[in-house]
C-alpha cells in the first residue's frame, strides 16, 4: 500500500512539473518591425517572450502563472489500479487541457491585437516624421531654422501620440492576459483537486 502511494505521489509531482512547463509555452504572433525605423519613429522596444512589445517604461505581464498542484494538462497520472478513479482522473485532465487551450487562444489573440495596434501607431508616426523632415529639406535657406523648429514639434507630437497608443494597447492586452492566466490557474487547481480525491477514493476502496 505504501509503495503504491509513493508511486502515485511521484507521478503527480512529475505531471505537475510538466503542466507548468506547458503553461509557459503559449503562442504569440508578434508583428515584425524595422528596427531602424522603430528607433526613430516610436521608440518601440523588442517584443517580449509572449509577443507583446511593451512601450518604454512599461512592463508586460507574462503569459504564465504558476499553479501549485497542477495535474498536468491532460497528462494521465500513474494508474491507481482502480478503473473508476482512473476514469475520473482522465476526465479531470481532459477538462483542464481544454480550458488551458481556450485561455491560451485568448492570450494569443490579445497579444496579436496589441501588436497590430502598435504597428499601425508606428507607421503613422513614421509618416508624420517623414513629412516634417521633408518640409525642412524643401525650405529655403532663410526659412530652414523656422522649418526645423516646427519639425521638431511635429516629431515630438508623433512620438507622444505613438507612445500613448502603445501604452493603451499594452494595458488592454495585459488585463486580458492576467484574466486568462487566472482562469488557467483555476482549471489546473480544479483538476489537481479532482485527481487527489480520485486517488484518495481508490486508496479507500483498496483498504477495504
Amino acid at each position: 500500500m505504501n509503495k503504491l502511494l509513493a508511486t502515485l505521489i511521484a507521478g503527480l509531482f512529475a505531471t505537475s512539473a510538466y503542466a507548468q512547463t506547458q503553461s509557459q509555452s503559449t503562442s504569440s504572433t508578434g508583428t515584425p518591425t524595422n528596427s531602424t525605423a522603430t528607433s526613430t519613429a516610436t521608440g518601440m522596444t523588442p517584443a517580449t517572450a509572449n509577443g507583446v512589445t511593451p512601450a518604454p517604461g512599461t512592463t508586460v505581464v507574462g503569459t504564465t502563472s504558476p499553479a501549485h498542484g497542477a495535474s498536468g494538462m491532460g497528462q494521465t497520472a500513474a494508474s491507481t489500479g482502480d478503473a473508476k478513479a482512473d476514469k475520473d482522473i482522465a476526465k479531470a485532465n481532459e477538462k483542464e487541457s481544454k480550458e488551458i487551450a481556450k485561455q491560451d487562444e485568448k492570450i494569443s489573440k490579445a497579444t496579436q491585437n496589441a501588436n497590430e495596434k502598435k504597428a499601425k501607431a508606428q507607421h503613422k508616426a513614421e509618416k508624420k516624421i517623414s513629412d516634417a523632415n521633408e518640409k525642412v529639406t524643401k525650405a529655403d535657406p532663410e526659412h530652414k531654422a523656422k522649418a526645423s523648429a516646427k519639425a521638431e514639434k511635429k516629431i515630438a507630437e508623433a512620438h507622444a501620440d505613438a507612445q500613448d497608443t502603445m501604452i493603451k494597447a499594452d494595458e488592454k492586452a495585459q488585463k486580458k492576459i492576467v484574466d486568462a492566466n487566472a482562469d488557467k490557474a483555476k482549471a489546473q487547481n480544479k483538476a489537481a483537486e479532482k485527481t487527489a480525491k480520485a486517488v484518495a477514493e481508490a486508496h479507500k476502496d483498496a483498504a477495504k
